[in-house]
């Protein structure tokens, strides 16, 4: 089925979408080639392949890839295929491939930066066309690969901004969760959640900065927290992240939305920025950052107070916790999520400690938390297959929020300024700009 640019534009209101956005699979396809075949989108943090020939398989939108470490310390991104046969060359996971690739179908073999090695018996090519340095016999790199501070992208576009460029205001998310480090630098730790879940990739997103939802969604995990927390007399750390779902709408309301250009955002935090030196975890972490950067440094690094941060095609990074939840379309009615937690280098081992509870608790597929959200987004997965109504509301704070040099920020915490930026970028992406900057973050759609 061909999708006009008219009957995309079509899609998108300014206070509202079409539900086809998440139900139609030529949608879906097309997302695939305009939104995750042009952006940056993260593929893994460098931490994950320390050694030279270590890998980390992932995905691209649609495309299998591999971050490897190549010899001199490089680090590629290449599509996980054999020039060959096509064969995907690597199982998914993550591993060490020694000095180079070997395709498991026919022996090829290819260096660390997928260049052509060697094929079994070489002189049967002898009087064909095959050369070994043509590109046609070497593994085929993502076209743009960059690096900031640990964390990979990728873009499958030869054409469009830089990273930084494309990152804009939630670039400083990222510094915050390194800066939150004593030397400034992460690695990702612990093991990895990985949650399949039954609904579009997009769903994930607009929840993410949805605060209307919390004290609705959350009610049962919240409720069970605070019957505990009353027998045991005290609201350990276990209980109270689960609570923070609980506080009252006037709560949220006087939370801030950043919205930027391309899609990305963050939410301010909802646990006090001031506990920083309260707790012993938190105060031994705080005299670790002040013994390298001063009190006053460190009080700013902590008092930085974000909740989920949207890095729009890749996930969110959650700098207090240190956990980035990487979100990977599979199909129109199907999304991986993955969850990598992150350690802070040379800080206590209980802000790690912590991090870790705090993935277990809210996070992990057998959490009180998470699996509510699964089922609410399978059932608007569910209920926009029916014949119910066309469109879905995006209408809070319509018209009220704020513009900014970079954005725009909410006058009301409970604004869906979020949904609309996001839109905003998915609406100029698909209408096949070319490699123009996406901008004008949650202006109305002319």
């Amino acid at each position: 089925m061909t999708l006009s640019n008219e009957a995309l534009a079509e899609l998108v209101r300014p206070d509202s979408v079409n539900k086809r956005v998440y139900t139609d699979p030529d949608i879906f396809s097309l997302e695939m080639k305009r939104i995750y075949g042009k952006a940056w989108i993260y593929v893994g943090h460098e931490s994950q392949v320390p050694n030279t020939g270590d890998y980390h398989t992932t995905r691209i939108g649609d495309q299998d890839v591999i971050m490897v470490r190549s010899t001199g310390g490089a680090v590629h991104v290449l599509y996980n295929r054999c020039p060959h046969k096509g064969a995907k060359l690597l199982a998914d996971g993550d591993g060490n491939t020694g000095k180079f690739f070997r395709c498991p179908y026919h022996a090829w073999t290819y260096k660390l930066d997928g260049k052509s090695l060697a094929v079994p018996l070489k002189n049967a090519m002898e009087g064909t066309c095959y050369d070994p340095a043509h590109p046609d016999f070497s593994m085929r790199k993502v076209a743009r690969v960059e690096s900031y501070r640990g964390f990979v992208f990728a873009s499958q576009s030869a054409e469009g901004p830089d990273l930084r460029s494309f990152l804009g205001g939630v670039i400083s998310s990222i510094d915050n969760m390194c800066d939150r480090s004593p030397v400034g630098e992460v690695e990702v730790a612990g093991g990895v959640f990985r949650v399949l879940q039954p609904s579009n990739w997009k769903v994930f997103y607009e929840n993410l900065h949805d605060t209307m939802h919390a004290r609705v969604t959350h009610e049962s995990s919240f409720q069970a927290a605070r019957d505990e927390a009353a027998v045991l007399g005290e609201m350990p750390f276990e209980l109270l992240i689960m609570d923070g779902n609980g506080e009252p709408y006037e709560f949220w309301e006087k939370l801030e939305l950043r919205a930027y250009d391309n899609g990305h955002g963050y939410m301010e935090g909802i646990f006090d920025p001031a506990a920083a030196t309260r707790d012993p975890v938190s105060r031994a972490h705080f005299e670790s950052l002040s013994s390298v950067h001063g009190e006053a440094r460190a009080r700013e690094i902590l008092g930085v107070n974000r909740h989920n941060t949207i890095i729009y095609g890749s996930g969110s990074p959650h700098t207090v916790f240190q956990q980035f939840r990487v979100i990977r379309p599979i199909a129109v009615n199907r999304t991986m999520v993955e969850i990598q937690t992150f350690r802070l280098k040379g800080a206590p081992d209980g802000v790690f400690d912590r991090a870790l509870t705090y993935a277990n608790v809210i996070n992990s597929p057998s959490s009180n938390v998470m699996p509510d959200d699964v089922e609410v987004y399978k059932r608007c997965q569910e209920g926009n297959l029916t014949d119910g109504g066309d469109w879905v509301s995006l209408h809070r704070y319509m018209g009220t929020d704020k513009v900014l040099p970079d954005g725009m920020v909410s006058t009301n915490g409970t604004s869906e300024l979020p949904m609309r930026n996001q839109f905003k970028a998915w609406r100029q992406y698909m209408l096949d700009t070319g490699s123009e900057h996406i901008q004008g973050a949650g202006r109305a759609v002319a």
